[in-house]
């Protein structure tokens, strides 16, 4: 096609997917958009380098105004997004596309991000059961079992999660160079599904991941502008919940939503990547932003109460929708009191969220649907959201966000063990292909990883001593446990030497260099094919 070129395989039904007007389509977004998605990627880095020279985070004093005006709202709910009480997320396989749609779930997060390993495969297959979904063409079977979409009952309304910013598909180049990632996921996607979602009554809804500033929001809501004139697609039938699930972008809640607002569909409170931004953000401010071990971390921590409050009280003020975190745990049919502990600390998580005003939350399996609409059917009734509670008791100030020193908690060699088994564990998956991992009862996505090996990097360098051992964290020690953690899984069945000798690799990569990689999917995207 000229100066578009595919250098991945096309494989059986790609072509449905990959025609030549979809690709001058992602083209012609790369070509207008593409320059200032790099620009704002170099503002990024700018920003770092003056937080490692001391800087901090507050509300924006330029954008006062926004803040200050109470005149502005965003778009009312568009039809399937009025009711999101339970929003259940996961990759776009086969498989998981079916029983998301099946689950009774209100919303599916299908999910191109986090949850998928990106193969090129992955990525155009992915596309392929979105569209078949829809199409009602879908079906899959393994094991003797068969699994279809169900005929009478309403599905889950579905919402993309494009890759962000920061990732390229490297598998089709636009003028000699990759296309963004968040383009290429976007607009095969709308090419393809936006008519038919709006046949059924819908429209093209999506997730927006690691933005960071509402300088951005503004771009994607330039290219949903651009997207929609050149299909002849009204403006405004695009609607999009941004993930509030960096540091700096908790500082900018009201702008984002004021630069999307014709395209808003709210926010979401993305805590695992968050507090990933926190680690991130601040490493080189020794332990004034230390975190506890990953599973010390509660969201009723002094900063993530504050953070999660002000994202309710944000969303209510300009009538847009507040969708609570993920319940990662999966339930397991051989340890019926692992299944109660955790159930009720999932049950205890959803009061605490539909009590604060939440719409709704998320789950990371079907069986954890039922729990969650329980929950929210208790506080809401027959209202299909909370809207209408405004939360003016909430006061936050830039202090409160920024308070990571309160939060309590250990930091003992159980925890690093177990940030080295889990990141070794999903690496492995992820460089196999598979994005959403269940690892010790819990979904572990990129996300819970980029805690594990942030927080191993964070411990390293400031010289943490072990609350239970008293050892000091070293790259030596870590080296050790890293041998020890891969010895047990190698007696495991199932163990792949290949898969795990890569894992460990970047694993040491991406935790033990001097240097601190800004996400670990990056040097593992370059070693995929």
């Amino acid at each position: 096609m000229g100066s578009v070129e595919i250098t991945g395989p096309v494989l059986e039904r790609f072509d449905e997917i990959l025609t030549p007007e979809a690709l001058e389509f992602v083209a012609a977004l790369q070509r207008e958009f593409g320059g200032r998605r790099l620009e704002l990627l170099d503002a990024r880095q700018a920003r770092q380098a003056e937080l490692n020279a001391g800087a901090t985070y507050d509300f924006l004093p330029e954008t006062a105004s926004i803040r200050e005006d109470d005149s502005w709202r965003v778009a009312p709910p568009a039809p399937g997004l009025v009711d999101r009480r339970v929003e259940i997320t996961g990759p776009v396989d086969r498989k998981m596309t079916i029983n998301a749609l099946n689950s009774g779930a209100k919303v599916w997060l299908a999910d191109f991000e986090d949850a998928n390993s990106p193969l090129w495969e992955n990525c155009v297959n992915g596309q392929l059961n979105l569209r078949d979904a829809l199409d009602r063409t879908i079906d899959f079977s393994t094991g003797g079992k068969e699994y279809k979409l169900r005929p009478d009952e309403e599905l889950a309304t579905i919402v993309v999660r494009p890759r962000g910013w920061h990732l390229d598909e490297k598998h089709l180049l636009v003028d000699g160079a990759p296309v963004s990632g968040s383009i290429f996921d976007f607009a095969l996607y709308f090419f393809h599904c936006a008519r038919r979602q709006i046949a059924k009554g819908r429209g093209p809804y999506f997730y927006l991941p690691k933005i960071e500033s509402h300088l951005e929001a503004r771009l994607w809501n330039d290219v949903f502008v651009r997207a929609q004139d050149l299909l002849g697609v009204e403006r405004g039938t695009i609607r999009a919940t941004v993930l509030i699930e960096t540091y700096p972008a908790a500082f900018e809640m009201e702008e984002i939503l004021y630069e999307l607002r014709e395209h808003s569909a709210g926010l979401n409170a993305g805590r695992w990547d968050y507090l990933f931004s926190v680690i991130k953000k601040f490493r080189t401010r020794g332990r004034e932003f230390l975190l506890p071990e990953r599973n010390a971390v509660t969201m009723t921590a002094p900063f993530m109460r504050a953070y999660t409050e002000l994202l309710v009280r944000t969303c209510h003020k300009r009538g847009a929708h507040a969708i609570g975190g993920m319940a990662a745990f999966i339930p397991s049919r051989r340890d019926p009191e692992v299944n109660k502990v955790a159930l009720e600390k999932v049950r205890a998580d959803k009061t605490r969220e539909s009590g604060d005003g939440f719409d709704g939350s998320w789950v990371a399996h079907p069986d954890l649907v039922p729990v969650c609409r329980e929950v929210f059917d208790s506080v809401l009734g027959d209202k299909p959201n909370q809207l209408d509670r405004l939360r003016e008791d909430v006061k936050v100030t830039a202090a409160d966000l920024l308070a990571v020193s309160q939060t309590p908690g250990e930091i003992t060699e159980a925890g690093l063990r177990n940030n080295v088994d889990v990141a070794l564990r999903y690496l492995a998956a992820w460089m196999g292909g598979s994005g959403a991992v269940g690892i010790h009862n819990l979904m572990e996505d990129a996300a819970t990883a980029e805690i594990s090996r942030s927080q191993v990097w964070q411990w390293i360098h400031n010289g943490i001593e072990l609350a239970d051992t008293g050892a000091v964290v070293t790259k030596e020690l870590v080296e050790r446990i890293i041998g020890e953690e891969l010895a047990q899984i190698a007696a495991e069945p199932g163990y792949d030497e290949k898969l795990y000798d890569q894992a460990a690799a970047l694993f040491k990569e991406v935790a033990l260099d001097d240097d601190f990689a800004e996400f670990l999917t990056l040097p593992a995207y370059a070693r995929m094919p």
